[in-house]
């Protein structure tokens, strides 16, 4: 078997880029004084993390705070929990999609366990959130809504300017997990009416470790309740010493993701659609989400009358891919996405998940076409 080794798993993550890694050796020499200090070698500390969080407020025509986390599932996690804290004397009830990243569901099931009502909507066999549904689940003691920007597994995009229109009309703050759709789609909090955004410099060629929670300050004010106590960074949202070089790197794949975001966009669509129009000869393949309301890069498929395991296994040598998210691919249970969008147990498990990126190539996409054709053709005859 030929060991091409073709990385498409570019949603679980990325490589991290020539200059994001630059950028962080870089400032881990310089810069490597606590940003804390008040002595001079802490000050430029502080003044290149600043630079760095101007960089990400441009990308989102930010204006409010950019707090710096250990990466999205953390960002999620504060979102999800500081409101909930802050805001229950006015309401316990929270809203929910069953699609959603397990970074989202399962904080809200913890708070389901301590007396929350989480209300966990169902999307369309398209993965989208209907809309008219949601405005009439808010009710008045609904005090969140989280609905991630675009899907990790089948990428669909969401109506997100419509549902932060719905919640800033019914005074309920509107959270987005934003982490798989940062450097991909223009994204604009003001005219989006974000109150909440969880990012990660990960899945845009950055540095792991590192992420970051945008929270409006004004029209209205977002309240969150810290979920880490210590030093009192960060204007006490969260404690704990700034890891300045890994935001440094994400400043800086920020930077080139804005700089490259249409371009790159058309670039990935092309590959993504040339593959679809391959990989769409076979008999008995399904496409997994809306194919118009998605990222560029991703493309998730069914294979009916193919075992999955075996599928994943052979193809191993030749190209990285999920099988649904990367972050649950070691589980038994079939992808919980796949299955909300009504697809069978059988047929989640036969899944592929694509993530073409930044660094692929037509070269590569010939390959994998080519290869997945014949192996799928093999595993059909072989079953037979």
């Amino acid at each position: 078997m030929k060991a091409y080794n073709i990385y498409f798993d570019n949603f679980a993550t990325t490589k991290p880029s020539k200059e994001s890694l630059l950028a962080y050796t870089d400032a881990s020499e310089r810069f490597f004084a606590n940003p804390s200090s008040v002595h001079s070698l802490g000050i430029e500390a502080e003044q290149l993390l600043e630079k760095s969080k101007q960089n990400i407020q441009a990308l989102f025509n930010v204006d409010g705070e950019i707090l710096f986390t250990s990466g999205g599932t953390e960002a999620n996690n504060l979102a999800i929990k500081g409101v909930a804290e802050a805001y229950f004397s006015k309401g316990k009830h929270i809203i929910t999609v069953t699609t959603e990243h397990r970074a989202v569901l399962e904080p809200c099931e913890y708070l389901q366990n301590l007396g929350f009502d989480v209300t966990f909507l169902p999307v369309e066999k398209n993965g989208l959130l209907n809309l008219d549904l949601l405005a009439k689940t808010i009710r008045e003691d609904t005090i969140l809504v989280s609905v991630m920007t675009a899907n990790n597994e089948i990428g669909v995009i969401q109506p997100i300017k419509e549902i932060g229109t719905i919640c800033n009309q019914k005074k309920v703050i509107f959270h987005t997990d934003s982490a798989q759709a940062i450097g991909k789609i223009p994204l604009n909090v003001q005219k989006m009416n974000i109150d909440l955004m969880s990012l990660t410099a990960h899945k845009i060629y950055g540095i792991k470790g590192i992420g970051a929670l945008y929270v409006r300050q004004r029209n209205p004010r977002v309240k969150l309740t810290s979920q880490i106590q210590g030093g009192g960074q960060e204007k006490g949202f969260r404690s704990g010493t700034l890891n300045t070089a890994s935001i440094v790197g994400f400043g800086k794949a920020v930077e080139l993701a804005l700089a490259e975001l249409e371009m790159e966009n058309q670039r990935e669509k092309k590959l993504r659609d040339y593959l679809w129009q391959k990989l769409s000869q076979l008999e008995g393949i399904n496409l997994n989400g809306d194919l118009n309301q998605r990222l560029a890069g991703n493309l998730n498929v069914s294979i009916d009358g193919v075992n999955g395991s075996a599928l994943l296994l052979a193809l191993q040598p030749i190209v990285a891919l999920s099988s649904g998210s990367a972050c649950s691919s070691n589980s038994t249970k079939p992808s919980h996405v796949l299955m909300a969008l009504g697809l069978s147990e059988k047929l989640a498990r036969a899944s592929l998940r694509f993530g073409i990126g930044r660094f692929n190539t037509q070269a590569e996409i010939e390959i994998v076409a080519e290869e997945i054709v014949t192996i799928i053709n093999v595993l059909r005859i072989a079953k037979n």
